[in-house]
């Protein structure tokens, strides 16, 4: 017998940030459809790899030793269709906005057809991790973020 892990998710590439996933069974009701909480674990899985690969770290140490957070201020989705069990789909992470203590992520859905499942609008909120308020997003951070969409834009081109 194989003792070989297999993963449910796996970042496809970094600009943009593109991370295959699989459904897992436990995420679906009776039906077999994937329950829509479950499409924020998603979201918010696929923010934190998004955060890793801006730092090339993991997520959580690189806001640590920044001293922020970053807690969802909001989180908002428009379904195109349903998902079952072993089903594969692709998120891609875009950031769409950059404001003084938050900043707006897109997050799609697609099947490896291509086919949009869902769209979802991330906005986290820099806050000081010693103090939970709101701070304006850090300078390393921000500027990784515009880095970031200014690759992305360029990859599209």
């Amino acid at each position: 017998m194989s003792t070989a892990l297999i993963a449910t998710e796996q970042m496809l590439s970094q600009e943009p940030v593109v991370i295959r996933r699989r459904v897992k069974w436990g995420e679906c009701d009776p039906a077999g459809v994937v329950y829509t909480a479950a499409f924020s674990d998603y979201v918010i899985s696929a923010a934190e790899l998004f955060y890793g690969a801006l730092f090339e770290s993991t997520p959580q140490r690189v806001k640590r030793e920044h001293g922020f957070g970053t807690p969802t201020r909001g989180l908002t989705f428009d379904f195109s269709r349903s998902l079952w069990p072993d089903d594969d789909f692709d998120m891609t992470v875009i950031v769409k906005d950059i404001r003084t203590r938050s900043y707006v992520l897109d997050v799609t859905g697609r099947t490896l057809e291509g086919d949009i499942v869902f769209v979802a609008c991330l906005t986290p909120v820099c806050v000081a991790r010693s103090e939970r308020k709101s701070i304006e997003i850090p300078p390393s951070f921000r500027s990784a973020l515009e880095h970031y969409r200014q690759a992305c834009a360029a990859s599209v081109l």
